[in-house]
């Protein structure tokens, strides 16, 4: 077996992964995580961030909904490094994806977006369509 993935929700596909522990070799890498974020919180996520660009510049700088997203990450205290490009031209951003955030995670990010849009004076139009 090279890659599986199970998601635990009964104690029959706990013992499953128990089972299959014993069957691989060692050296095996195994990876537990959390739960990952929901449909939801992604579209809300996209939503603050697209009303986040188009209300407030950055130090004088227009950020589009991406770039947001890296400096809301940063925010969080995700990792989020910059080495130079291979021409020494330029920098080339090595952060993680926030496709990797667990619900959690997700609604740390979504509370920080809102937080600092509050300050900021940014209107969030899908917090209106919720009200509506």
């Amino acid at each position: 077996m090279s890659r599986a993935t199970v998601v635990i929700r009964t104690n029959a596909e706990r013992e499953k992964i128990a089972k299959w522990a014993w069957g691989v070799p060692f050296g095996t890498r195994v990876e537990f995580k959390e739960i990952k974020r929901s449909l939801p919180q992604n579209d809300r996520m996209w939503a603050m961030l697209t009303d986040v660009s188009q209300q407030l510049p950055w130090h004088g700088i227009k950020l589009d909904a991406e770039d947001w997203k890296l400096v809301f990450l940063d925010a969080l205290k995700r990792e989020v490094r910059m080495v130079p490009n291979i021409d020494g031209r330029g920098f080339v951003n090595l952060g993680r994806s926030s496709s990797d955030l667990s619900m959690d995670e997700m609604t740390s990010l979504i509370e920080l977006i809102h937080e600092f849009g509050a300050r900021h004076g940014v209107t969030f139009h899908e917090q209106e369509a919720r009200a509506a």
